[in-house]
C-alpha cells in the first residue's frame, strides 16, 4: 500500500507524493510556468532592432561576439546602444537584414561579454550585411574623419571574440 501524505484539512497545502495521479500534472505546470517566466525576463533583457517580424522569414543568422575590455562593460554597452543602435536601424529600414539582436553574458567565464546576432533572409544579405553596416554609418556620420574616430573608440571598448554563420532551423 502507497505511504500517502497526512490530510491536514487543506488541499492546497498538501504535497502530493510520485504516486499520486496529480503529481505530474502540477510538477509539470510549475515547470512550464517557472520556464515561461525565465524565458520573458530573458527576453525583456536586451535590446532588439526592429519591428516584430515573422521569424520564419529568415533563413540565416550571421552571429558576432565581442569581449568588452576590462572595465568597459557598461561603456560597450552604451555604446551599443548610443551608436551601434542606430546604423543598425538605418541598414535594416535600407534591407540589410531583418532583425538584429545583443545579448550580454553574465557568465565572467564566457569568451565573450556582448553576441550580437543579425537575422538574415537568405546568403545575399550575409554577402552584403558588411557593406550594408558601413553604408548605414556613413548615412548616420558622413564625416569620414568622424567615423574614423568612433571606429578607433570602439577599438579600446572591445575585442572581436569571434563570429559565426548559422542556419535557423526553427524560430517561433
Amino acid at each position: 500500500m502507497p505511504v500517502r501524505a497526512r490530510d491536514t484539512g487543506s488541499n492546497r497545502s498538501r504535497r502530493l507524493l510520485p504516486n499520486e495521479p496529480d503529481h505530474h500534472v502540477r510538477f509539470i505546470r510549475r515547470w512550464a510556468l517557472g520556464g515561461g517566466a525565465a524565458i520573458l525576463a530573458v527576453a525583456a533583457c536586451h535590446p532588439s532592432v526592429g519591428p516584430d517580424v515573422a521569424p520564419s522569414t529568415a533563413t540565416l543568422a550571421q552571429v558576432y561576439y565581442w569581449r568588452a575590455k576590462p572595465g568597459m562593460v557598461d561603456a560597450y554597452t552604451a555604446y551599443i546602444r548610443d551608436v551601434a543602435q542606430p546604423i543598425d536601424e538605418d541598414a535594416r529600414q535600407h534591407g540589410a537584414f531583418i532583425r538584429v539582436t545583443t545579448y550580454q553574458s553574465r557568465d565572467t567565464l564566457s569568451p565573450w561579454t556582448h553576441m550580437r546576432i543579425f537575422w538574415l533572409r537568405d546568403s545575399a544579405q550575409l554577402a552584403s550585411l558588411g557593406a550594408a553596416l558601413n553604408a548605414a554609418g556613413a548615412r548616420i556620420e558622413p564625416d569620414s574623419a568622424k567615423r574614423r574616430a568612433r571606429s578607433e573608440h570602439a577599438a579600446t571598448l572591445r575585442d572581436a571574440a569571434g563570429s559565426a554563420v548559422l542556419e535557423i532551423i526553427q524560430a517561433v
